[in-house]
């Protein structure tokens, strides 16, 4: 659940107040001792007041400050550096990167110029350039940690974890109590899979911040560890501290639930629970009987298969993993993935993209043009789609995608890509369902936050894979994560014979992998299987209302 971190302030603007900070050699020395040399006491006064606003965010009282001074000192390099940064967080981000250039022109040397140059290239989405400028930062001034900092954000974006782990760690070196980048380097290191540094990072945070409500919740999502009594203490007083927010309020709740599971405390657990999902149901939008309307409209579609792409071979290159949330998903890719000829790309937009892209291009909203496409319109979307992930195929011959969405998508898919394969994973309804509802998602699963809900967009899901299992029976293959914990070996084999892959012990040993996962069940798949990850049967009754409204009749007693 992290998400990445803002540019900090101090690593972008530098008051003048202070002098600035020096930032290693350069031809004109003397400016980098003080940045606002050669200009006016009333420019510097002016300086002063846009970097104080530009530290406190608020981009357009800085902007009015630096529009006040004379014509002579807006081309000073520390007066286009602050407009720089201004436009940048007002996201002009073209009009940033010029001025920015401009100053970097008078001062090549200067490493916060570049620094602030890479956020502003970032902004714009040109990640190689910025990299270039956050390694030219780093070369000119190892020791500025806000440079490295920036450099481990930008790999993080660009889906390279090693580099970014290592460039975090050189911003912690350069500055141990820089928050921002411990919390980015923990994140990394959990898609790593380094499970203990990761732990220990976020202690470390906690033990210098105990308030700190973000390293909680990447410690919850860890998912392995166990909360003590005196963490538990600690959650149960930030979950009413008068300094939260409403927002973190809520995230200190879902934590605290997890606290009093670990301490056997199922009820309290359960009434933290409904407390912290009924806050964030009231800040979504969800459609139940909507959704339900669009389902039936893509099924109606494809009740009759459509044409497809004239080559039955295309899309042979991809497996696709379909689920909902905490069903198994992420550890059916861990297995395969571990295979020599398969890659893991993890959660990929392109699939909903390419079908999007292709409604605007007709002006009617899918599946309307379903029933009006040619088998070269299906074959045209389906190279699309894999030119879109060919990134994915230079070292392995195949990926996998498991965007939560695909599931729906499946008709269009097998259209697209008549060669693709689909793995639908299956866990039990009640704990695939409890095991959401314990889970913030944000805002991006809005059916989450209800059992209710939740139980109906389960059902909607089992009735759509049942409906593309009886017309695609040998391209759609049911995994159920309880076979898979119960018997391994079998279940993989039965895998990899379905996407037509030869038998590798590696995928047995798949914990031992190496490759980044992006999820919130990445420090799991570090583990070897556990034979049972049943959990609802430890809240007994309380979960009646879901069991019934999943048409489950039995009931268990606490």
């Amino acid at each position: 659940m992290s998400q990445p971190s803002p540019d900090s302030l101090h690593d972008v603007a530098a008051p003048p107040a202070a002098g600035g900070i020096a930032a290693g050699t350069s031809e004109r020395p003397d400016l980098l001792k003080d940045r606002t040399s050669g200009l006016s006491i009333r420019t510097r006064r002016m300086l002063q007041k846009a970097g104080q606003s530009i530290e406190q965010r608020r981009a357009d009282e800085a902007d009015r400050a630096l529009a006040g001074i004379g014509a002579a000192d807006q081309r000073h390099p520390e007066t286009l550096r602050l407009l720089g940064i201004v436009r940048h967080l007002q996201k002009h981000h073209a009009e940033a990167i010029q001025l920015l250039r401009r100053a970097a022109e008078q001062l090549p040397g200067d490493a916060l110029i570049h620094n602030n140059l890479g956020s502003a290239l970032r902004g714009a989405g040109d990640l190689q350039a910025a990299e270039a400028m956050f390694l030219r930062a780093c070369e000119i001034n190892p020791d500025l940690a806000a440079a490295w900092f920036n450099l481990g954000r930008t790999y993080t974006a660009q889906r390279e974890p090693g580099k970014a782990a290592e460039a975090y760690a050189r911003a912690l070196a350069c500055e141990p109590r820089h928050m921002r980048a411990r919390m980015d380097h923990a994140a990394t290191l959990v898609s790593l899979g380094q499970v203990d540094a990761v732990v220990a990072e976020y202690r470390r945070i906690l033990a210098q911040t105990p308030d700190n409500v973000q390293a909680w919740v990447g410690l919850a999502n860890v998912n392995t560890v166990r909360f003590s009594d005196e963490d538990a203490a600690t959650l149960s007083r930030l979950a009413d501290a008068p300094g939260l927010d409403q927002e973190q309020h809520t995230l200190v709740r879902f934590v605290l639930a997890r606290a009093l599971e670990d301490q056997a405390r199922y009820e309290d657990a359960y009434a933290v629970l409904t407390m912290a999902n009924a806050t964030m149901r009231r800040q979504v939008e969800w459609d139940a009987a909507g959704f339900v309307r669009n389902n039936a409209t893509y099924m109606a579609a494809f009740t009759q298969p459509p044409a497809h792409a004239a080559d039955p071979q295309l899309g042979r290159e991809v497996i696709f993993i379909v689920s909902l949330p905490r069903s198994g998903s992420t550890l059916v890719e861990q297995i395969l993935s571990s295979h020599p000829e398969v890659e893991g790309a993890n959660e990929l937009s392109d699939l909903g993209e390419v079908i999007h892209a292709e409604s605007n291009r007709r002006g009617t909203e899918f599946p309307n043009w379903v029933s009006d496409a040619r088998a070269a319109d299906w074959q045209r979307l389906g190279q699309e789609y894999l030119a879109r992930t060919e990134r994915w195929r230079r070292t392995r011959p195949i990926f996998t995608d498991k965007a939560l969405s695909n599931w729906r998508y499946v008709g269009a898919a097998l259209a697209m890509l008549p060669g693709a394969r689909f793995i639908n994973c299956q866990r039990d309804p009640v704990e695939t369902c409890l095991s959401c509802y314990r889970q913030y998602f944000g805002k991006r699963q809005p059916f989450t936050y209800d059992l209710t809900e939740l139980a109906a967009y389960w059902n909607e899901y089992d009735r759509m894979t049942r409906f593309w299992q009886a017309r695609y029976p040998h391209r759609l293959l049911d995994v159920v994560h309880e076979r898979l914990l119960a018997d391994p070996d079998a279940e993989v084999r039965r895998m990899l014979e379905f996407c037509k892959l030869s038998f590798d012990p590696a995928c047995l040993r798949f914990h031992e992998s190496t490759r980044a996962v992006r999820t919130i069940s990445a420090a799991q798949v570090r583990e070897p299987l556990r034979r049972s990850t049943m959990r609802a049967d430890r809240y007994g009754d309380l979960l009646a209302p879901l069991r019934w409204a999943l048409g489950i009749e039995q009931v268990v007693s606490s």
